[in-house]
């Protein structure tokens, strides 16, 4: 699969979420987490993430292949619930890209030492 289809499908999924904001609950699971609001969509959001790390542990690249997309769909539905995309996420990839992680740790420091922040 080429990034460009992988783009495309995580934007069609986006644009599905997006579609089912204010949706029916009783016909719609992701109608259901918008309804139950943003403690309801984190809550998801950190039992995906606990299941792929225990997928991961137990070794197994089928389940974990079948958690980390449970993982990023929930992490979708939390971006929508900012009123973000995964474009915003894949910019943000695009532009750590050739930086180290020190170099790229440093400098969020640094830049959060000049907005004030600890």
């Amino acid at each position: 699969m080429s990034p460009s289809s992988s783009n495309d499908t995580l934007a069609r999924l986006a644009e599905i979420i997006e579609s089912r904001k204010g949706g029916d609950p009783d016909k719609s699971y992701v109608a259901r987490l918008f309804s139950k609001g943003t403690d309801a969509i984190l809550k998801k959001v950190g039992e995906e993430a606990t299941e792929t790390v225990m997928a991961a542990k137990d070794g197994d690249a089928r389940k974990i292949v079948y958690e980390v997309a449970d993982l990023w769909f929930h992490s979708m539905i939390a971006l929508a619930q900012f009123g973000l995309k995964p474009a915003d996420v894949l910019a943000e990839l695009e532009r750590r890209e050739g930086l180290s992680g020190l170099e790229e740790f440093a400098l969020r420091k640094a830049q959060a030492r000049e907005e004030g922040q600890p």
